[in-house]
């Protein structure tokens, strides 16, 4: 076996990269625990711990890969769960996670009121282990792991377990979550990955990559974005129509292998660099593609998830909606790479195709 390149060169494996716990001590985020993980390849990325393990910001070499909203990190709200106040503390970011009961609008029924892509995202992780690489040793895995709970006196009350994990030398994050209902009675439940891109792997001209049938959120056969007549797959130049709360969505059953092995993204051909999303149908058997490009809050998002946005109460009036029984678990797992060589561009490309 070849010798690694940086075989007897290094002091500390931190040289490499690894996991780095901190807190930021100033602006709306004071207080709030971090953890930056670098795989020492280029791709770096800082997991917001006190806000449910979900990840902000992220880099490939010089360049940003998420879109981070004019909020920022704030800190955690738990009771930021009226109306439209998540988008209070809506930091954007590679991934914001939505649920663990209730995905989609404001609404209130006979079984409560719930606000805007449920609590989650304001919940703070117990940190129950960091597995840090130790290459000379030849272990050049690393992770961390944190319990999530989304719980009420009497119920219902949920735990996810998320791992977040990846290799020195590697520029992949891997995410598993392990949902379980805590409760004695049933817990209702959807979950959704709120995967947010910006500048400048999202400029005019990038390829958003996804395969499968799909409708617009309004049902509108003439939606301004999701037409036949438009390209809505090749991002576009900021636009007056999506300022303010100008969006568009589309609500796609995506394309998978037989093992229910599904792959989207987004590529941008003029620098080179593709982002690659991994999931599993059988877990996520619904992909959200929202466009937001209002100027100064430019902004696309594929998101894996359990259901479409629809919120609770029609899921439920529909079907479904997931109810999970006492010590049932439910297990989800994501992989998110940077993709940067020209047969990996092209083999993701070929998706759109």
């Amino acid at each position: 076996m070849k010798k690694p390149l940086w075989k007897d060169k290094i002091s500390n494996a931190q040289q490499l990269g690894g996991i780095e716990t901190s807190i930021l001590d100033n602006g709306p985020g004071k207080g709030v625990r971090i953890a930056w993980i670098s795989t020492g390849t280029g791709l770096r990325y800082k997991v917001v711990l006190d806000r449910g393990m979900d990840i902000a910001d992220a880099f490939f070499n010089a360049g940003s890969l998420a879109w981070i909203s004019h909020a920022g990190v704030v800190a955690p709200q738990p009771f930021s769960n009226k109306g439209i106040d998540w988008l209070r503390t809506f930091a954007g970011g590679l991934l914001t996670t939505c649920g663990l009961s209730h995905i989609g609008g404001p609404e209130s029924d006979e079984f409560g009121s719930r606000g805007l892509h449920g609590n989650f995202s304001n919940i703070p992780a117990e940190i129950i282990s960091i597995q840090q690489p130790d290459p000379n040793n030849g272990i050049m895995e690393m992770s961390i792991t944190g319990l999530i709970s989304e719980t009420t006196t009497f119920g219902p009350s949920l735990e996810l377990r998320r791992t977040i994990s990846g290799v020195l030398g590697q520029s992949s994050i891997s995410i598993r979550d392990e949902v379980t209902n805590k409760g004695n009675t049933l817990a209702p439940h959807m979950l959704l990955y709120h995967i947010n891109c910006g500048y400048p792997l999202i400029d005019e001209g990038t390829d958003i990559i996804w395969q499968g049938s799909w409708h617009s959120m309004d049902n509108n056969l003439q939606n301004r974005i999701f037409n036949t007549n438009n390209n809505f797959k090749k991002c576009p130049a900021p636009m007056d129509k999506h300022a303010g709360f100008g969006e568009d969505v589309a609500f796609i059953t995506p394309q998978s292998d037989q093992d229910g092995n599904c792959t989207c993204g987004f590529v941008n051909q003029n620098l080179g660099i593709g982002l690659s999303i991994k999931f599993n149908s059988h877990q996520l058997p619904w992909l959200i593609n929202w466009q937001h490009w209002g100027k100064g809050e430019y902004v696309t998002a594929l998101e894996p998830a359990t259901n479409p946005p629809i919120g609770q109460n029609k899921a439920r009036k529909e079907g479904s909606l997931i109810q999970l029984a006492p010590g049932e678990r439910k297990v989800y797992d994501l992989e998110i790479s940077v993709v940067n060589q020209p047969d990996e561009l092209k083999n993701l490309l070929k998706i759109n195709d």
